[in-house]
């Protein structure tokens, strides 16, 4: 059991949670451009697994990796970190 690896853990904003127990989560981050070496923000959507339905639109939360749920979603829920300002 030692061999097995620790699942990785990203933290983003919650994008839409139209969907029954998912979400869309955007996760920037920045990445050096290789010729003009200015840092430049890049950003990716990620469907996660919300099987309570509690994260809404706005909030900062927390994922991470799992095994493949459906042909889009291999990460869920870990915890809301900050509720949206509305």
């Amino acid at each position: 059991m030692a061999d097995q690896k620790k699942a990785r853990t990203i933290q983003g904003v919650v994008e839409s949670n139209g969907m029954q127990d998912s979400i869309v989560v955007r996760v920037n981050r920045f990445i050096k451009h290789p010729k003009y070496k200015k840092f430049v923000k890049k950003s990716t959507k990620i469907m996660a697994h919300d099987s309570e339905n509690a994260a809404s639109v706005g909030d900062t939360v927390t994922i991470k990796e799992t095994a493949p749920i459906s042909k889009n979603k291999s990460w869920t829920l870990v915890s809301i970190d900050e509720k949206a300002k509305i």
